[in-house]
């Protein structure tokens, strides 16, 4: 007696699936999809023609011909035949390379060769205007006037303006001054400009939204004279105190004869040092990396916060890796009671965001209303001592970091074969032995380029410095690094929070060598452990 076994029917899913898909693929190529690679195409060639707009208006011809020639190729690569497809798919991949790696890195590089800071933004020439205007000055019988700040029939702002003197009516503008007809300006009940006719007054809001607009308009008069508003019912005639000599590029001092020369830095300086302000961005070669090394306060806190930077990092990473190895061994143990809520409750901390814990810390380290003084009998300055202070940075880093190395630590211990360890053990090897010789050497294949990678990012962690401590406590011995500011916190401060100090070359100069820096001992740490990859 024969039995017939039934065959197994395949799924209808996958079927159904591959239908689907091939008729999307169908939809797709044919007159939908051409459309949808024109508008594509279309979008793009207009954010080119934008794009080359503004750079040409800039005269930068270099990145015009750029934009133009990559635009091309990708309308050659999505408009040709089938035998470019691979193009089709590495040209986005290329193009964010380029836009978010390749241009902010050439951008950083060339900033750190130039003298880019809040007293040198502009052009020269921009330089120069700008020192004429802020070198008037109202002389001894200089004249003054009744303003009163308006708009003409183009809506341009003018000053109409009175000689307090003589009377005279005049309305001003940035091209010169011109007399106005007699009674063509009234005046309220206090003595105020009320009209002006052909004119219309400046009152109200808008007149205290112009206030900074007014402190940089001049009005010119004859030998390089000028008249400048002095708040919003008061101008006053200035005269230069200083002049410009193009034949020899160099301003003269009228009172004195003090010569300011332009020393190649994009400055005008005199011989005793005296700079005018402001100067002009301009390239100057390694000078930001040679300040690293030969200006005393740059140099020592530089050095000192290297010293933190690396401290903090390596004990960051050894301490929450040591704590995470030891807690996965204590909860590598099939059958243990209450054992998924032993490791759930490990990686909560990895489970909240990264600044929302720090913020929290924040304030549970508050010496005055934070929890962990009230609960602690004494006092700790945990935010406003440097050494207290680091200690809370590194204290707070572990709670963030040990999840994450315990995860990884539990996932290296489960995949290691529990041959090796019984075989350890007949062969009489101890817990301590089995550990040193057996596990630490197979984990730390899996787990070793993991902890270098760990080590530049907290090298670099900006979030756990800036969040928590602001850098802070502040350092008694210099002003541009405090007492736990990493490398990275430390440019930012260089860059953006010290006064004329922000200097954006000196800080990207410092970006630099902080990529060498880790590029460096990543290189070494990556080479040391591939003696671990002979484990294998």
């Amino acid at each position: 007696m024969s039995t017939t076994v039934a065959r197994p029917q395949p799924a209808e899913a996958p079927e159904l699936s591959r239908g689907l898909t091939s008729r999307l693929i169908s939809f797709f190529s044919g007159a939908v999809g051409l459309s949808f690679k024109l508008l594509f195409l279309s979008v793009v060639n207009a954010l080119s023609i934008w794009a080359a707009t503004l750079l040409a208006r800039d005269g930068k011809w270099i990145s015009v011909g750029g934009v133009l020639v990559a635009t091309v190729a990708i309308d050659v690569v999505y408009l040709s035949p089938r035998r470019l497809v691979p193009l089709k798919f590495l040209v986005p991949g290329t193009v964010f390379l380029i836009a978010f790696s390749i241009i902010p890195i050439t951008y950083n590089v060339n900033v750190a060769f130039t003298n880019w800071s809040t007293g040198h933004l502009g052009t020269k020439d921009e330089a120069i205007g700008k020192i004429q205007e802020a070198t008037l000055s109202p002389p001894a019988d200089g004249k003054s006037f009744l303003m009163a700040p308006a708009r003409d029939a183009d809506g341009e702002l003018v000053l109409i303006l009175v000689d307090e003197v003589t009377q005279t009516p005049y309305v001003g503008t940035r091209g010169g001054l011109t007399e106005l007809p007699a009674g063509a300006v009234s005046f309220d009940e206090i003595g105020l400009i009320e009209q002006a006719e052909g004119y219309e007054v400046v009152r109200g809001p808008e007149l205290i939204e112009l206030d900074q607009a007014l402190s940089a308009y001049v009005v010119p008069v004859e030998d390089g004279s000028g008249i400048r508003p002095e708040g919003l019912e008061l101008a006053l005639e200035l005269k230069p105190t200083m002049r410009y000599d193009r034949a020899t590029d160099s301003f003269v001092r009228i009172e004195g004869g003090k010569v300011f020369e332009d020393n190649g830095r994009g400055s005008f300086v005199a011989a005793d040092g005296e700079e005018l302000e402001p100067g002009w961005r301009t390239g100057v070669g390694f000078l930001n990396f040679r300040r690293i090394v030969q200006d005393e306060q740059i140099r020592a806190p530089f050095l000192r916060v290297f010293a933190w930077t690396f401290l903090f990092a390596v004990s960051t990473v050894l301490l929450s890796f040591s704590l995470g190895l030891f807690l996965a061994i204590s909860l590598n143990k099939p059958g243990m009671r209450f054992l998924r809520s032993y490791r759930s409750l490990l990686i909560l901390p990895y489970a909240v965001p990264a600044f929302l814990s720090l913020l929290v810390w924040r304030g549970l380290l508050n010496d005055e209303f934070g929890l962990i003084n009230r609960l602690l009998p004494v006092d700790v300055p945990w935010l406003f001592d440097p050494t207290w202070a680091k200690v809370a940075v590194i204290l707070v880093s572990l709670w963030l970091t040990v999840p994450y190395f315990f995860l990884v630590s539990l996932g290296s211990l489960q995949s290691i074969p529990n041959e090796l360890v019984e075989a350890a053990r007949v062969d009489g090897g101890g817990p301590w032995g089995i550990f040193r010789l057996i596990t630490l050497p197979l984990l730390l294949v899996a787990v070793a380029p993991l902890l270098v990678a760990s080590f530049a990012f907290n090298f670099n962690n900006f979030n756990n410095i800036f969040l928590l401590t602001g850098g802070g406590p502040p350092a008694e011995d210099q002003i541009y690094a405090g007492g736990t500011d990493i490398l990275i916190s430390y440019t930012w401060k260089l860059a953006f929070q010290q006064g004329k100090g922000q200097d954006f070359g000196l800080a990207s100069a410092i970006s630099i060598v902080i990529f060498f820096i880790v590029a460096s001992i990543s290189a070494i740490s990556f080479w040391r452990s591939r003696s671990l990859e002979e484990m294998r």
